[in-house]
């Protein structure tokens, strides 16, 4: 049903639409699964590889989808960023640079964001920090508590 009622978000999907192709349409709708599963299964490979990925991903997405902004904010050759991008791809299965896929990766990063934010200091302890950022610095700590980078305190 939450798929049926997020369909008119992604008005170009084939129909019948399958329900997981409507992730991020599901998510902004409301979806606490869609959420969930937008965190946890779209980004749990690039977790498993370490930050790299993850600060490329972020940066290219948040860059403007940018190759050489990219490779500027974090420092490193247009070619390491495409190698990443490349690599991204095959390891979530969605490729940063179609923009349909770039949409759900970047709701996925949003929705790893605020949950991780609201889960608090409890599950934050318990889950590796990867700051999102693309310089990779962030505050560890605010008034005592681990926060993931970009996360805030709700």
């Amino acid at each position: 049903m939450a798929g049926l009622a997020a369909a008119p978000g992604h008005p170009d999907a084939p129909r019948p639409v399958d329900a997981a192709d409507l992730l991020p349409e599901r998510a902004l709708h409301g979806d606490p699964a869609a959420r969930r599963r937008l965190a946890e299964d779209v980004l749990a490979p690039l977790y498993d590889t370490g930050g790299e990925l993850l600060r490329t991903l972020a940066a290219y997405l948040e860059g403007g989808a940018s190759l050489e902004g990219c490779a500027r904010a974090l420092y490193v050759h247009p070619n390491t960023v495409r190698y990443r991008l490349r690599r991204i791809g095959e390891l979530v299965g969605r490729s940063p640079t179609d923009p349909r896929e770039a949409f759900v990766l970047r709701a996925a990063l949003v929705a790893d964001r605020t949950a991780r934010a609201s889960d608090g200091p409890a599950v934050a302890a318990h889950t590796p920090l990867t700051p999102l950022d693309p310089t990779g610095e962030h505050d560890p700590e605010v008034d005592g508590v681990r926060v993931p980078a970009g996360g805030a305190l709700s």
